[in-house]
């Protein structure tokens, strides 16, 4: 110590300072603030640059989807003088070529003109082969795109034609040339036995046969024309046949034809209509088509598939009319829709050919243009002074109106008639139904189909799919994330979160395909098993709980905290063999064999192999980890300290779980299910292979669906581009950016909202 004490102090160093203003440090410094403002930048661009493209989206989507529903253009151009207009005598038939460089005109002289649409100019003329000092009493052209003819002759014949179109190209020129054929032979037939000269005249052509009908006063004819070709010799017979039906007490305004030659419609009296059944030679019914006693049936036509009729009236209404099914299943002829063009009365319909669209002509010179599914009044505007008689083109773009001594072309611009709100989104009538329904059926393999182009069973069945998906996924996840981030040991918790996690990467094709080559067939063939399953399983966990809790201590204590999980591993596996493997022996005791069969026989439930059930597990397999990852986070991420000092002032860990925890995380796992519900909305490929893409609202477990985006992605590639179907399918997309945009929108306010609420714990 002495020593110690008289040795000399060693002398201490003072402490070294650092120097933070080298040019090493100030460089360091500036790279530093460099990437700062780098990634500052970098994110807010990022981020201006997402909602530009969705925004930039959402116009694009817009664009396309506007066009649906503008209305009909309609442009009139000048009016023609030809000089053969001066001595043509009052025209019976008009009609327009496909390309609108000719049309035709059928006199009551029994002379058919044709003419250049363009110009007026005459083509060419052909006299109808009637026999002398016989008359034109009546006229009528066959279904809307046919090109027969019949006219009604003073000596009770009638004389059917066709007109024609040859296209040519001499010298690079095209050159359409018109003719008259007379498929049936050029001599009249006879309709009216007694000679008496026909008032009403109608036909149907079939591929095998020809029906002709015409009225005298109250006087109805009916003659069905056969044609057989013997397959062996080639020799064709033909044959005639009178249809007898029962006589009517009225006079005759119109007859129309079923083109299945199932019905005759004859619109008599003031405002009614008779219906015959062609095949039962009876009578369907005597039916009013105004229930106002002053109306009058002023003008009418069938639509494109002859199934419906269009009635105009005296006061401008316009009706639409087809058979349809009562309670009783009897047919029965129903007023589907109606339209009001104006108060003057109707003079003449003309339906298009290739659409379910019409268009109608009243006495003030007022065209209308409707479309019958739609229910849309597209266009009504004044195209001439008064009365005249008009021809649309077969492609409906194109009108020629005759009035006043004059020829009146009109274009019309009418791309998407077939689309209106009230069509996406309301049942409607469709012809052939008994009854209204939402139905998409956007193509088919005939010209006359009527689309149907509602977005409501696309919008339920993205629902339903959603829905039951996010039944099996949101409690698995939710409850595996809660008991992961708070029960679980931090060293099994490293292991399970990401294999969980890397369920994520699954590709959902596989997951699809998977789904639709096994996993449907499957479930059909366990059904006892899979339900069995989903009963058994809580019930096993909840069973191995109440074991191990009953358990001495000495081997309770064996078990690590945290690690208790481990051991339902194979209780879950037990439970899922034993369900799996009772299958068909629990099919055998209580269904008969056939679970299938007895849901559908004696439930009354459809039963569709690839159904909702399918997509609620394999859907339901793709959302868990979303939900999971978010959501766990979220519990994992509440302070320790909370769940510490609620522990010390007495709660127990269930408490603390319950009303501190659990509330804490409610934003984060609020928004793990609406980015999960989001999810599943929006997937395609797993609701493309497992549900049979069947467009239908019920809400049954075991039937299939469709959704808006799966059925954009089977029809988009099939579409026209720019038709509407096209854009339709386009709004399909938009519906489904707003959807996701007005979910994720309530989600941010309903969590900011929780978050606020729970701050303060």
């Amino acid at each position: 110590m002495n020593d110690l004490a008289n040795s000399p102090m060693t002398p201490t160093s003072p402490p070294k300072r650092i120097d933070f203003n080298t040019p090493e440090m100030q460089r360091k410094r500036r790279i530093r603030a460099l990437k700062d403002r780098f990634t500052r930048w970098y994110v807010l661009v990022g981020g201006l640059a997402v909602l530009a493209a969705i925004t930039l989206i959402f116009f694009f989507l817009a664009y396309v989807v506007v066009p649906l529903f503008k209305g009909a253009d309609l442009t009139v151009e000048p009016p023609l003088h030809p000089a053969w207009l001066q001595d043509a005598g009052k025209p019976l038939v008009y009609a327009l070529e496909e390309q609108n460089e000719a049309g035709m005109r059928v006199s009551e002289q029994g002379t058919a003109l044709f003419f250049n649409a363009h110009t007026g100019e005459e083509l060419s003329r052909t006299a109808l082969p009637i026999p002398a000092g016989v008359t034109v009493t009546a006229s009528a052209k066959d279904q809307p795109g046919a090109p027969l003819v019949v006219l009604g002759l003073s000596n009770g014949q009638a004389l059917v034609f066709r007109h024609t179109y040859r296209v040519t190209y001499p010298g690079g020129n095209k050159t359409v040339t018109p003719a008259i054929e007379y498929p049936y032979g050029n001599a009249p037939i006879e309709l009216d036995p007694q000679g008496r000269a026909l008032e009403r005249v109608s036909i149907n052509a079939s591929d095998s046969s020809l029906i002709l009908a015409g009225s005298t006063g109250d006087q109805l004819n009916v003659l069905q024309l056969t044609r057989e070709e013997n397959m062996m010799t080639g020799e064709v017979v033909n044959e005639q046949k009178r249809i007898e039906l029962p006589q009517m007490n009225q006079a005759v305004k119109a007859i129309f034809i079923d083109p299945r030659q199932q019905w005759l419609y004859v619109i008599n009296g003031r405002a009614q209509v008779d219906v015959f059944s062609l095949r039962d030679r009876s009578m369907n019914g005597r039916y009013k088509l105004s229930e106002n006693a002053d109306t009058q049936i002023t003008a009418s036509a069938q639509l494109v598939g002859g199934i419906s009729l269009i009635i105009g009236d005296s006061r401008g209404g316009l009706a639409q009319w087809f058979m349809a099914r009562d309670e009783d299943g009897e047919p029965r002829l129903k007023q589907i829709r109606t339209f009001q063009m104006g108060h003057t009365p109707i003079i003449q319909i003309s339906s298009e050919q290739r659409r379910k669209g019409f268009t109608a002509l009243d006495a003030s010179g007022q065209l209308g243009v409707f479309h019958s599914t739609a229910h849309r009044t597209l266009l009504v505007e004044p195209v001439v002074d008064g009365a005249g008689i008009y021809a649309m083109a077969p492609r409906a773009n194109k009108l020629m109106v005759e009035a006043n001594g004059a020829l009146q072309p009109l274009t019309l611009h009418n791309p998407h008639p077939e689309v209106s709100w009230s069509s996406m989104w309301s049942k409607v009538w469709y012809e052939n139904y008994d009854k209204p329904a939402y139905v998409w059926q956007s193509t088919a393999a005939n010209t006359d189909f009527e689309p149907k182009m509602s977005l409501a069973p696309l919008t339920f069945g993205t629902l339903k799919a959603a829905f039951y998906a996010m039944l099996l996924a949101a409690p698995l996840a939710i409850a595996a994330a809660i008991y992961t981030a708070y029960f679980m040991a931090p060293g099994m918790r490293r292991k399970v979160k990401p294999v969980i996690e890397l369920m994520e990467a699954m590709p959902t094709v596989i997951l699809g395909f998977f789904a639709g080559l096994f996993l449907a067939p499957y479930v059909e063939g366990h059904l006892p098993g899979i339900f069995s399953l989903l009963l058994l399983t809580p019930l096993g966990i909840l069973s191995a709980g109440f074991v191990v809790s009953r358990l001495p201590e000495s081997i309770r204590l064996r078990i690590p905290d945290g690690w208790e999980s481990a051991i339902l591993i194979p209780v879950i596996l037990l439970v899922g063999w034993f369900a799996l493997y009772m299958s068909p022996f629990l099919e055998t005791w209580w269904f008969g064999g056939d679970m299938r069969l007895w849901i559908s026989n004696d439930l009354g439930i459809t039963y569709d192999q690839r159904n909702a059930l399918v997509v609620g597990l394999a859907m339901g397999f793709a959302v868990i980890p979303n939900i999971y990852s978010i959501a766990e986070d979220a519990v994992f991420s509440v302070p320790r300290g909370l769940t510490l000092g609620s522990l010390a002032l007495g709660a127990t860990p269930w408490q603390t779980l319950t009303r501190v925890v659990i509330l804490t995380a409610s934003p984060g796992i609020f928004s793990a299910l609406m980015i999960g519900m989001g999810r599943a909305v929006g997937e395609t490929m797993i609701v493309l292979m497992a549900t049979g893409n069947t467009p239908v609202m019920e809400m049954n477990l075991f039937e299939g669906l469709r959704t808006l985006a799966a059925n954009v992605a089977v029809e988009m590639p099939e579409s026209e581009v720019g038709g509407s179907h096209y854009r339709v399918l386009f709004l399909s997309a938009l519906v489904l950016l707003l959807f996701t945009f007005v979910m994720n929108t309530a989600a941010e306010l309903i969590r900011q909202r929780l978050r606020k609420k729970y701050s303060s714990l």
